[in-house]
């Protein structure tokens, strides 16, 4: 795969944003695939799309964002609102991240993030411009990175080294099962749980490393009385889903 921009693409363009739409979309169509069947992407035609990218083979869409910068805690993005009805829309699109190296405009990393992991909790609204702006109350809004863990970001390309496309189309499939999950407070516990398991960074751990996370479940759900008892149900629903395995001694669990 190459990794550099065809840079001809941005002559037409004096705005520095554009330039980089202009050279890093034709990039992506060219070398990146859809994580959820392996097929070919096409991109959207600028007056017609809801995405930067749609799946013909399984209609799965995306949409990308480029920095010059590494995705760690926030990420600017689009109008507040707007951003908050599209990701509680049917059709919201998965989210593609490019990090590039703007001195030789060459890709340093590209993964996603399935739409699913996209929730109103890891948006954050930014204050509204002033009245004397020219966009006076528009509302910005910031991508928390430091609210989404790795295990959810899939990898195409990390630090100039490309990740085989079995292990992506592998990956994809692991955490598919949370698309059928409807109910955002049901799809909040779970995504919750899978946090603290990723906070704990190991591969086995214990029901007892989990109950550690009890006083910050109860922050974040203050309606349920019996945090325990969810932590399990949870733990339950994921092995289930095959994402964990319990071990034979009681209480322990392998991330598979």
């Amino acid at each position: 795969m190459n990794l550099n921009f065809q840079t001809s693409l941005s002559i037409p363009y004096t705005n520095n944003s554009q330039k980089i739409r202009a050279m890093s979309e034709p990039w992506t169509e060219k070398n990146i695939f859809c994580p959820n069947c392996g097929n070919k992407l096409s991109e959207q035609k600028n007056n017609k799309k809801v995405s930067d990218f749609l799946c013909k083979n399984c209609l799965e869409n995306f949409e990308q964002k480029a920095s010059k910068k590494k995705f760690k805690w926030k990420v600017i993005s689009s109008e507040y609102y707007t951003l908050i009805k599209r990701i509680k829309e049917k059709n919201k699109p998965n989210f593609f991240f490019l990090h590039y190296l703007d001195w030789i405009f060459s890709v340093n990393d590209f993964f996603v993030v399935p739409k699913y992991f996209f929730v109103a909790e890891i948006i954050e609204k930014r204050k509204p411009l002033s009245s004397t702006a020219k966009r006076a109350g528009w509302t910005g809004s910031n991508i928390l990175f430091s609210k989404i863990p790795n295990s959810w970001k899939i990898y195409y390309i990390e630090d100039w080294k490309e990740i085989s496309k079995e292990k992506i189309l592998e990956k994809w499939q692991k955490t598919a099962f949370l698309k059928d999950i409807k109910k955002d407070n049901l799809k909040g516990w779970i995504l919750d749980i899978m946090n603290c398991i990723e906070f704990l960074d190991k591969k086995i751990f214990t029901l007892k490393e989990i109950y550690t996370f009890e006083k910050n479940l109860e922050r974040l759900h203050p309606e349920n009385k019996n945090i325990k008892a969810k932590i399990r149900q949870q733990l339950q629903f994921l092995r289930n889903k095959w994402y964990l395995k319990f071990l034979e001694k009681r209480g322990n669990y392998m991330i598979l």
